[in-house]
């Protein structure tokens, strides 16, 4: 089975993460993939709880897109990708990332170990994917040309969440946990 990994904060999830996850099952890159909110870490801080996050994600749960609630307390991504190898010994993991992380994809705690996975890369707004896979001699590297992304982000979904890019059983969730409300001006 070909499973792809989608690590990443979704604070909150929006309408573009899923498009990529349904983006890529749909399109056959890929037969599963497991949602997987990181807890706080290094360049990210102020998530909100891992559960709430985790439970937002479940609204989007089916047959190929699973939510992952057991490997989200790993800081590091290449010790999500270690124990996930352990439990799917027979399948083969993508690394989902969008293109924005290329530019800071050189400084991930143990790159070596994570480039002996297969990375998918989703284009996201207009970055410069070739210049920065040039970066890396081990040409691990799937690049997905055909998916037109919605241009958003977390940040601006949190100052503004009557933003139309949340599914609106996501802005019902945030507003009856009283998610982000620290952060609306």
């Amino acid at each position: 089975m070909r499973l792809g990994i989608y690590v990443g904060s979704f604070n909150p999830v929006h309408k573009g993460h899923i498009k990529v996850a349904n983006y890529l099952v749909d399109n056959n890159y890929l037969d599963m993939i497991l949602l997987l909110p990181t807890p706080n870490y290094w360049d990210k801080q102020d998530l909100a709880p891992t559960k709430d996050r985790l439970n937002i994600l479940k609204i989007f749960e089916t047959s190929k897109i699973k939510i992952d609630s057991i490997h989200n307390n790993y800081p590091y991504t290449y010790q999500v990708l270690r124990s996930l190898k352990k439990e799917y010994p027979k399948d083969e993991l993508y690394l989902i990332i969008g293109s924005d992380n290329l530019k800071k994809l050189h400084l991930w705690k143990n790159i070596d170990e994570i480039l002996s996975y297969k990375i998918m890369i989703v284009k996201r707004d207009k970055d410069a994917i070739t210049k920065y896979l040039e970066n890396f001699p081990n040409n691990r590297f799937i690049v997905i040309d055909n998916f037109i992304p919605i241009e958003v982000s977390s940040t601006i979904i949190r100052n503004n969440l009557s933003d139309n890019n949340l599914d609106q059983r996501v802005l019902t969730y945030i507003k009856n946990y009283h998610l982000y409300e620290r952060e609306i001006k």
